[in-house]
């Protein structure tokens, strides 16, 4: 039997707050009601990181959170309270940050000769002819020749390691590039040995060999000359000083420093070539993040052989997968991870697009939760605010309104600007591909890269999973690929159909060579980031009718569901996936819980938004700086400011300037437009200083402040009773209205909620609501609730019946009821504002019996209750049966 939680809650490690202090509130989660502690990844990670995902050494406890030591006393606090694990693991990428990456270190110094060239994602054999079997590392701010000239990269020698240097990045030097420089200093020096080791580097295997034989050898004699090296410097000063002065005349010989560099395993090279000459898979866009070959067992063996013993040792009880869908083949990864931990609980970072379902091959329990987000949050919008709103936004912004149309153009924006190197890579692929069949050898190579462009435009998940084990995929695989090429045909028709058709068979595998297999593989790789970069990363900065619904794997386009709907959702999750994660807030959302809750608001009264921001944007045109501000932005700028209100202006700039440089219409991270950044800081400067506005501002968000809370109060009770597992995110049991990171990772104070945790249970839930503005109502429903299910957990286990009450009345439409095996109902309200407080003639028929409502810790007789009766004491309800 599995070790399923009944509650996590996500701490973000850093340096800040590592093992030691994430030990000190173990108590405090405990008491809250917390099953598992679930930690952000603690494997090594490169140094100063904030978040862990850049993982340089899986074979380590990262020393920055307190290493081994303090990693073995947070376990051991949390076996001494009853608490379990869960880690998270980051299978897909790995950080390239120079010498805190072994491995990757390793790679560059040996090239394909490396003990783990097999362990990265790059395509040695399909390197350009300009530097054949050689990374291309784009680090440079100008030209390779002209930073060289500039006298910016240097060679450095210490104990026998030689190096180069450009500002702070290091790049290891190959032993057999320095054969003549030792030679020059053996002459010099007149040391016979250095003369030898000078011939030997000479001799050394080349690093193009990739022989298993011939491979050791050469790290066999490379280490051996190494290691002479250096001891011959520190016996002989002599030796190390004409080492020394060959580095010196190197480094101003321009040309020998040149070749130098040109004998090395990778191209030095200018930063914007990352687009697209790159020869490895990136994590999305990220350089600094390499992709690693998962599917290689030694691979997985060496990566996982840390957290797989935490979890034989009983320290970890959870795994969440981040990005499986990277993987070359996720279904193969998840089934040895299955293997290395028959027992334990795995949720996968896996975005389902609406209507999608999770591979039922996988053998995990579920995702991490962004469906559940989306579902619950469409309780709290109103349907009926959907045509007036989109008006608003088209009378204001002049932007398109067909949300597909705005997702096809920021895709094809990011193939062709942010991913054309993994675009191209995969077109080289194709071209060798059409040459092996005779109809199609003749297209011409920018029609194959077209016609791969738009089908990964049009792709309508994140990705498929065939794969060699599995060619014949799911029905589901099958639709999507014949979606997205009728999709992509139909969009450019200046291509012949026949080669969308051909392409079509390459990716349902209907081919069985090695070559259009890889090609399949690799579509699938390429899909994914698409998606990621263009939709959530884009699009969503771009369509901006209501952001409440801009959410990781949201759909904007789906204006709010119905309670029957969400009842559905749940019972279909009851049957098919009971233990996956529940979700509200994460590290990855574009804004948290209680920001989306406000900002849902919108939708119940568009027409007294559509005046204030009105009265916003022509008051401050005053406020505008020389370059005026696109109506996009400005209308983006003030729905954050309604849905996070109060906040700083150092906030709220940065998020700014992140969500325009996502938007990438005026400025982005790769080409950023410091006029139009300079004139928007002033601007936001400008308008959060107007005391005019700022009154209005307030005056409109203070009659949000409340029923935001009550929506708030209602998706927190609705997560901690749906079927599966919910997670709380550190800090938002209270009241939390972060943005997306960095801003949601700032510090929380634990001696706060630690001390309000204290005094709630001599409470009364009037003493409760008193103490709104502290945050108190919400922490008191999340301690209510995880209790309920620590002590009662076969109300929500797989085994438990899931079941809605209709209610009947005039405000029927404004209570969503969920029975929980029989013996619990949770009840919450929706579309509070048109609610009003009042529900008038609105009943429930709740089955006979007594219950305790534990939110109030009164006694209830079942029977037709009314609501008006019911939430009078408390916004939300929890009833638990007694007695059977």
């Amino acid at each position: 039997m599995k070790p399923i939680p009944h509650a996590t809650y996500r701490i973000q490690l850093q340096p800040e707050f590592g093992f030691s202090q994430a030990t000190g509130i173990i108590g405090y989660l405990a008491e809250l009601g917390i099953s598992h502690f679930f930690a952000s990844p603690y494997l090594q990670a490169r140094i100063g990181s904030t978040h862990g995902y850049d993982i340089v050494d899986p074979r380590r406890i990262n020393f920055q959170l307190g290493g081994e030591e303090m990693h073995a006393r947070l376990c051991e606090e949390l076996k001494s309270a009853g608490l379990g694990q869960m880690i998270d693991i980051v299978p897909n990428h790995t950080a390239i940050a120079g010498r805190e990456n072994p491995f990757w270190w390793d790679v560059l110094e040996n090239g394909p000769s490396s003990r783990y060239a097999a362990f990265f994602d790059v395509d040695w054999d399909s390197s350009e002819e300009r530097w054949p079997n050689k990374v291309l590392l784009p680090v440079l701010g100008d030209h390779y020749g002209r930073v060289l000239e500039n006298g910016e990269i240097t060679l450095a020698y210490n104990e026998g390691i030689f190096t180069l240097h450009y500002y702070d990045n290091s790049f290891p030097v190959c032993p057999s590039s320095l054969a003549e420089l030792l030679g020059r200093a053996a002459q010099s020096s007149s040391s016979d040995l250095l003369a030898y080791l000078a011939d030997s580097c000479g001799r050394l295997p080349r690093p193009t060999a990739t022989n298993r034989k011939i491979v050791a050898l050469r790290h066999r004699d490379k280490g051996i000359i190494l290691q002479l090296l250096g001891e011959l410097c520190r016996e002989k000063s002599e030796v190390c000083a004409a080492i020394d002065e060959e580095v010196k005349r190197t480094n101003k010989e321009i040309d020998e420093l040149d070749n130098l560099i040109d004998k090395q395993n990778y191209r030095l090279a200018r930063w914007r070539m990352e687009s697209r000459d790159l020869g490895y898979r990136r994590f999305f866009d990220i350089k600094e993040l390499v992709g690693m070959r998962m599917e290689n067992e030694e691979v997985f063996k060496t990566t996982h052989a840390l957290p797989i013993s935490f979890f034989r040792k009983g320290l970890v009880q959870g795994l969440r997968i981040d990005h499986p869908d990277g993987l070359r083949d996720p279904t193969e990864y998840f089934e040895r991870l299955r293997q290395a931990c028959p027992e334990s609980w795995i949720v996968a970072e896996k975005i389902l697009e609406p209507g999608e379902e999770l591979p039922s091959h996988w053998p995990i329990e579920g995702t991490t939760g962004y469906d559940f987000l989306n579902v619950v949050v469409g309780l709290f919008i109103d349907p009926a605010g959907e045509a007036p709103l989109t008006a608003l936004y088209s009378r204001l912004t002049g932007e398109p309104t067909d949300l597909e149309e705005v997702i096809h153009s920021c895709k094809r924006h990011v193939l062709r600007e942010l991913l054309e190197s993994e675009l191209s890579r995969l077109t080289d692929l194709f071209v060798g591909v059409c040459e092996r069949h005779r109809r199609h050898r003749d297209y011409m190579r920018l029609e194959l890269h077209d016609a791969l462009c738009e089908t990964a435009v049009c792709f309508p998940v994140y990705r498929t999973y065939l794969s060699p084990s599995r060619p014949e995929g799911s029905a589901t695989d099958r639709q999507h690929i014949e979606q997205a090429i009728e999709c992509a045909r139909a969009a450019r028709k200046d291509l012949e159909p026949e080669l969308f058709y051909f392409l079509k068979d390459l990716l349902l595998f209907r081919y069985d060579e090695a070559r259009e297999r890889e090609l399949a593989l690799r579509f699938q790789q390429l899909t994914g980031p698409a998606m990621a970069k263009g939709v959530e990363d884009t699009a969503f900065y771009r369509f901006n009718r209501l952001i409440a619904l801009n959410e990781v794997g949201g759909d904007p386009s789906r204006f709010g569901i119905t309670a029957a709907q969400y009842h559905s959702y749940c019972a279909e999750a009851r049957k098919k996936r009971p233990w996956g994660l529940l979700s509200s807030t994460t590290h990855d959302t574009k804004r948290s819980e209680d920001v989306r809750a406000r900002l849902a608001l919108l939708s119940e009264i568009p027409q007294r938004w559509g005046k204030a921001v009105e009265s916003w944007i022509t008051g401050n045109k005053r406020l505008q700086p020389g370059r005026e501000l696109d109506s996009n932005t400005e209308y983006f700028f003030y729905q954050t400011l309604v849905g996070a209100w109060p906040i700083g202006f150092d906030r709220i700039s940065a998020y700014m300037e992140k969500a325009v440089r996502e938007a990438k219409i005026h400025t982005s991270w790769v080409d950023q437009d410091e006029g139009y950044e300079t004139s928007l800081r002033d601007f936001i400067k400008a308008v959060m200083t107007d005391h005019e506005f700022r009154r209005e501002l307030e005056k409109f968000v203070e009659g949000l402040v409340f029923p935001g809370r009550l929506n708030s109060l209602a998706q927190t009770l609705l997560k901690l009773t749906a079927p599966g597992v919910p997670d709380i995110y550190q800090g938002n049991e209270l009241w939390d209205l972060s943005l997306v990171d960095p801003d949601n990772r700032r510090a929380v104070d634990f001696n706060l909620r630690r001390e309000m945790l204290d005094q709630i249970s001599s409470l009364t839930a009037e003493e409760i609501l008193q103490r709104m503005d502290e945050g108190l109502p919400k922490l008191h429903v999340v301690r209510q609730a995880l209790h309920l299910r620590r002590s009662r957990p076969e109300l929500f286990g797989a085994e438990a019946a899931y079941g809605a009450l209709q209610a009947e009345g005039e405000k029927s439409d404004h209570v969503v009821a969920c029975l929980l095996g029989e013996q619990a109902l949770a009840i919450v309200p929706r579309l509070v504002i048109k609610l009003g407080g009042d529900w008038g003639n609105t009943s429930l028929q709740v089955p006979e019996g007594q219950w305790c409502n534990v939110m109030t810790r009164e006694m209830i007789s079942g029977g037709t209750l009314r609501l008006q009766d019911l939430m009078a004491r408390f916004p939300v309800a929890l009833l638990v049966k007694e007695g059977d």
